[in-house]
C-alpha cells in the first residue's frame, strides 16, 4: 500500500527542517480542518488531535485544499510565507521529485 499523502508530507519536513507546511482540508465529513506540520509530525489547529502517533491526522479519504510553506521557527504573531495556496497536484510533484 503506498504511503498516505500525510505521511508523504510529515517526510517533507523531515528532508526540509527549515519548513512548515500548513494543510488546509475537507474531512471526510465535510468539515473544514487545517493541519500544521512540522519536523515529521501533524498537529490540528482547529479539531482534537490524538495522542496516539500511529492515528493520522490526515486522513486517507480527506480532501487537501491547498498547502502553505512556512518558514521555521513558526511564529504565530508573525507567519513567514514561503508560498501559499499550492495545490496537491503540484505539491505531489514537489515531493516526487525528493523521492518521497
Amino acid at each position: 500500500m503506498p504511503q498516505s499523502i500525510g505521511s508523504r508530507l510529515e517526510q517533507y519536513t523531515l528532508k526540509q527542517k527549515q519548513e512548515v507546511l500548513i494543510v488546509h482540508l475537507e474531512t471526510a465529513s465535510g468539515e473544514a480542518d487545517t493541519v500544521m506540520i512540522f519536523a515529521g509530525f501533524s498537529s490540528s489547529l482547529v479539531m482534537p488531535t490524538s495522542f496516539d502517533p500511529d492515528v493520522p491526522i490526515i486522513a486517507r479519504n480527506s480532501v487537501i485544499k491547498s498547502i502553505d510553506r512556512l518558514a521555521s521557527p513558526y511564529d504565530p504573531s508573525n507567519p513567514q510565507y514561503l508560498e501559499s495556496g499550492i495545490s496537491l497536484a503540484k505539491f505531489t510533484e514537489i515531493l516526487e521529485e525528493l523521492d518521497l
